[in-house]
């Protein structure tokens, strides 16, 4: 089962990277949305209620930045959402 992952970023963010570093490794297929424009900042905004970089979708499901991420795969609780 394929599941939908998005990432708002920016490309200055070091963040965004790890977080799609660990996707990665993960052998997780993402799609990536750069920050770059308003209308973009406002659609981030609009779909996960925070103003900072990354936000990580996966599925519906807004996981929040890096760091909620990174709690989540310390838990074990990443692999069942990506699906594996």
């Amino acid at each position: 089962m394929t599941v939908s992952v998005v990432i708002y970023e920016s490309p200055a963010c070091p963040y965004c990277r790890l977080a799609k570093q660990l996707l990665a490794r993960k052998s997780a297929q993402f799609d990536s949305i750069v920050v770059d424009s308003r209308e973009l900042y406002e659609e981030m905004v609009a779909r996960s209620g925070r103003d900072s970089v990354p936000q990580i979708f996966i599925g519906d499901r807004h996981i929040g930045g890096y760091d909620d991420l990174v709690e989540l795969d310390a838990f074990d609780e990443l692999e069942p959402l990506l699906g594996g």
